[in-house]
């Protein structure tokens, strides 16, 4: 008769943690579908600190597709905790973004992928390595190139895409 009882404990016990699992997930799928249905946020229903922190983007926010929107107020999320290094960083490159034709921005977008895809390849290893076997006159031939393309690009009112994300 015990044994009898536990299994009907146990067939009770498996039958309520089935149902607590199947609404855990409708709870999970309502959530989900909540969160992709909603409307992005436009610049005027941003919080004031959001507003200020984005405030280089503020002329093109409605204009910006959702997932860009997305990545800029993460960006807004994370900057109180950032050094007040990181923050002068994080504006001065939203301001060179803001600035950018979409030409420009299409070029830097270019630029970051071919370098996230080099990233810790060999390739990228091997041109390091091919730059720092250069003598030093050359090196600095091929700096002062570089200053005078940025500056170049300074002065026709059009940055260089690379100079926006430098560091």
């Amino acid at each position: 008769m015990a044994a009898k009882a536990q299994g009907a404990l146990g067939d009770r016990w498996r039958a309520a943690r089935r149902g607590l699992l199947a609404l855990a997930a409708a709870l999970a799928m309502q959530t989900g579908f909540a969160q992709d249905s909603a409307p992005d946020p436009r610049w005027e229903s941003l919080a004031a600190g959001q507003q200020q922190i984005l405030a280089p983007l503020a002329s093109e926010w409605d204009r910006l597709d959702p997932a860009s929107r997305s990545r800029w107020l993460g960006v807004a999320k994370r900057y109180p905790k950032m050094t007040p290094i990181g923050q002068k960083r994080v504006q001065t490159r939203m301001k060179k973004w803001a600035a950018l034709t979409p030409q420009q921005r299409e070029e830097a977008r270019a630029k970051y992928k071919t370098m996230k895809r080099k990233r810790g390849s060999t390739e990228l290893k091997s041109e390091w390595q091919r730059y720092q076997a250069l003598p030093a006159k050359e090196r600095e031939a091929l700096a002062a190139g570089e200053r005078k393309r940025k500056t170049k690009g300074k002065r026709q009112g059009s940055e260089p895409a690379a100079e926006t994300f430098s560091q």
